[in-house]
């Protein structure tokens, strides 16, 4: 069965960091692309960044310079280190895996984690 579990959300102030796991099946995690997306309240999903099986990584404009998408292959594991937090980056953070290139975007995969809740607020 395909897990992705995701940790490490919370509620931190403007500026502040968070850095979010999520810990995948073996199988799922050695053969895919992964990714992250958000969504916020009233907002649709959106992805954030995403990290190839070779570890090249793209982000959406909003993060960039302040995000830094990662994985473990030892640990099954990729992280998202959020530092200089606004509060525009409130949302809840789902971890995807299996993320292919369409002919202009990322197209999200099958596997999706269960989200995990990010508060920026003073």
């Amino acid at each position: 069965q395909v897990q992705l579990v995701e940790s490490g959300g919370g509620l931190v102030q403007p500026g502040g960091s968070l850095r979010l796991s999520c810990a995948a099946s073996g199988s799922i995690f050695r053969l895919n692309n992964m990714g992250w997306y958000r969504q916020a309240p009233g907002k649709q999903r959106e992805l954030v960044a995403v990290i190839t099986l070779g570890g090249t990584a793209t982000y959406v404009d909003s993060v960039k310079g302040r995000f830094t998408i990662s994985r473990d292959n030892a640990k099954n594991t990729v992280y998202l280190q959020m530092n200089s937090l606004k509060p525009e980056d409130t949302a809840v953070y789902y971890c995807n895996a299996g993320l292919r290139r369409g002919l202009t975007r990322w197209l999200s995969g099958d596997y999706w984690g269960q989200g995990t809740q990010v508060s920026v607020s003073a």
